[in-house]
């Protein structure tokens, strides 16, 4: 069992930058890939960016470039650091954890969802 919670976001101008972070609970936290999604009001959940359990990377092409993701396995956290921000960013975003030896991208091979945190960004 995992547990997720996201925290770090806010409101920021556009072109500003954000890190949010994810603070796992549970023993096996190295075990999981951890991704990142994000939906934004009337639109669908969608993928943002993953660190596979090896360190591995794979962002979408929107965020590619401006978005890092990271993780501290001895801290069970992992980050988004988010530079360049653009008011199309705007959106909740989630954090989850996948049970996976690939580098998953979909929602359905994550098995635990953080709460959420709302990033706002403001042309």
């Amino acid at each position: 069992q995992v547990q997720l919670v996201d925290s770090g976001g806010g409101r920021v101008q556009a072109g500003g930058s954000l890190r949010l972070s994810c603070a796992a609970s549970g023993r096996t936290f190295s075990d999981y890939a951890m991704g990142w999604f994000r939906q934004a009001p009337g639109k669908e959940r969608e993928f943002v960016a993953v660190i596979s359990r090896n360190g591995v990377n794979t962002y979408a092409d929107s965020v590619r470039g401006r978005f890092t993701v990271s993780r501290d396995n001895a801290k069970k956290t992992v980050y988004l650091q988010m530079n360049l921000l653009k008011p199309e960013d705007t959106a909740v975003y989630y954090c989850a954890a996948g049970l996976r030896r690939t580098i998953p991208t979909m929602i359905t091979e994550y098995d635990y969802w953080g709460q959420g945190t709302q990033v706002t960004v403001s042309s």
